[in-house]
């Protein structure tokens, strides 16, 4: 078994009839958990990868109804700050004058 996570962005807040259908999802086999958190819109679904993929995990979620407008990275980006490149480094290749 091979677990993976993907998160989902929506944008609409799932309907009762969604969420009844959402409930039905779970119900997948490969389908491990789905949480969701209204703060941020976002739906975390947890799947088995040797049974499902990400497209279909996607189409699960918007057959049931659910309004998802991207998948979100769960890497986060690293924060690049403004460093000034090092210093060219001088060759030190010694001349063979002969």
């Amino acid at each position: 078994m091979t677990q993976l996570d993907v998160l989902f962005r929506y944008g609409n807040p799932p309907s009762e009839q969604a969420m009844l259908a959402l409930a039905k999802v779970r119900d997948v086999y490969g389908i491990r958990g789905l949480r969701f958190d209204e703060a941020a819109k976002t739906v975390r679904v947890e799947y088995d990868a040797t049974r499902l993929s990400g497209p279909v995990v996607h189409q699960l979620l918007r057959r049931a109804g659910l309004d998802i407008v991207e998948t979100v990275s769960l890497i986060p980006t690293p924060v690049v700050e403004d460093v000034p490149p090092p210093a060219p480094v001088q060759p030190s290749v010694a001349k063979a004058g002969l």
